[in-house]
């Protein structure tokens, strides 16, 4: 992987750009150099680059370690190969490419001067078992494609762009999340070092097998200063674009998520045991479960239980342990937090009953986020400018994002785009060419909007 000088040096401070005399206007800065559709068309060039994303988006598809389907996580083979054929792409456009102590892919182009403080666009290359094509890829994609548009002119900008293939935004192989953002926050998590995945390989180990050393994680934060502002394209993930018949929305806020590793201990016996002897660890999970998803139904929270496993896991012993997985989100911290007591409690109950011990630990944490009101601004401006849609659908993000540990240090906002179905982590995700189409000019759009203000959103 090439590694030129890292440009997240601390940079100057940045040109007053309004007072500036001889610098073009906005109007001539966010013009596109090309034709421009009437708002609610797509010009032919458009579908021409929306082919090509999608084309892309099937070549980084291939990278898989599932013959079957898509796998690639985070510090593997599939996501170092991925990282190299996305770091070609970048030199391709003349971008400056390095990836970092965490494994992060970057590309830079400068802006006026040299060392300014940086636009940022991206989301991340790693994806979950079993993934489609589109989650994460589409938006890094989406970004290099903003880069081929623009570079010509962002010599003239008063902000460097850059360009990020975040590493494990989704946390399946090591049960973390949001490792690369993270990391280039300043906020490590002390669960990374203790973390292993399903082959009991740690996040040292893994990242020592991808060339990297654990103790220099700390070197891929960046400095605040170094960083304009932050802007994300990502698939919806939900149905509401879909139902409000819209192709792009404009998202508000990240809900804060938990993530808990919850285990029941009771006793193994033989399945002859009569039922007032039993202390069957996965009845009382199954009966945990239950009660969590009865709570998060009432309350309006996102409850997700998406692994157990059970032991000694034999057809003809009762269950002495459980362990399951459990990802909750609402839209305020406090909320969560209290509904996750409320949980506790009742799984003591359950356990008290069944003679059965608890345990549950917290193996991911984020706080509710809120985007930027003038980056928001500008996001919706380039849908309706794009679309010719005047009120773009506003949606609170349930899905966990790289934007929402991006925003520890910088503005940022979001831009969702429609998916069939709102279906995701799934084979069947799906965007149209069309969809992928309005949201490149549109992006682009907000881009160059937030470009010519020099970054920057309250």
């Amino acid at each position: 992987m090439p590694s030129p000088t890292d440009p997240s040096r601390p940079a100057p401070a940045a040109t007053d750009w309004a007072a500036s005399t001889e610098a073009p206007t906005v109007e001539e800065l966010t013009t596109p150099l090309r034709p421009l559709a009437q708002p609610g068309e797509i010009s032919p060039e458009t579908l021409s680059e929306a082919r090509h994303i999608l084309r892309r988006c099937d070549q980084l598809a291939a990278l898989s370690a599932d013959p079957e389907g898509i796998e690639r996580v985070s510090l593997s083979r599939e996501h170092r190969m991925a990282n190299t054929l996305a770091a070609t792409w970048m030199q391709e456009l003349g971008m400056r490419t390095r990836q970092d102590a965490v494994g992060n892919l970057w590309g830079r182009i400068e802006g006026r001067d040299p060392g300014l403080p940086a636009l940022v666009l991206g989301s991340h290359l790693d994806t979950v078992p079993g993934a489609g094509r589109y989650d994460g890829v589409l938006g890094v994609l989406l970004a290099l494609h903003v880069v081929r548009r623009v570079q010509e002119r962002w010599h003239e900008m008063p902000v460097a762009l850059e360009v990020v293939a975040f590493t494990d935004e989704e946390g399946t192989r090591f049960g973390t999340a949001l490792m690369g953002s993270r990391a280039v926050a300043g906020d490590p998590d002390d669960a990374w070092w203790t973390a292993t995945d399903a082959r009991g390989v740690s996040v040292p180990d893994a990242l020592r097998g991808f060339g990297l050393s654990a103790e220099r994680v700390g070197d891929a934060a960046r400095d605040p200063a170094s960083i304009a502002a932050y802007l994300e394209a990502h698939i919806e993930q939900r149905p509401f674009l879909e139902r409000a018949g819209q192709s792009l929305g404009v998202v508000t806020g990240i809900a804060g998520a938990r993530r808990m590793r919850i285990r029941l201990r009771g006793e193994a016996r033989h399945a002859g045991t009569p039922y007032d002897l039993r202390h069957d660890a996965l009845l009382g999970a199954s009966r945990a479960i239950t009660a969590i998803m009865d709570l998060a139904e009432r309350t309006g929270a996102s409850a997700t239980v998406g692994h157990i496993a059970v032991a000694p896991d034999a057809v003809n012993v009762v269950p002495g342990s459980a362990e399951f997985s459990l990802d909750y989100r609402t839209d305020d911290d406090a909320r969560r937090d209290a509904e996750i007591e409320r949980i506790r409690q009742e799984l003591l109950r359950i356990c008290t009953a069944g003679g059965l011990e608890l345990e549950m630990a917290d193996t991911h944490r984020a706080a509710t986020v809120t985007c930027a009101p003038g980056l928001r601004a500008a996001v919706e401006q380039g849908i309706t400018e794009t679309t010719g849609e005047q009120r773009p659908l506003e949606l609170f993000s349930v899905a966990g994002h790289d934007a929402m540990a991006m925003a520890g240090i910088t503005d940022m906002a979001m831009m969702f785009i429609r998916c069939r179905g709102g279906i995701s982590h799934n084979a069947a995700e799906a965007v149209t060419l069309d969809d992928v189409a309005r949201a490149l000019d549109a992006f682009e759009r907000a881009a160059l909007l937030v470009a010519v203000r020099g970054g920057g959103g309250r």
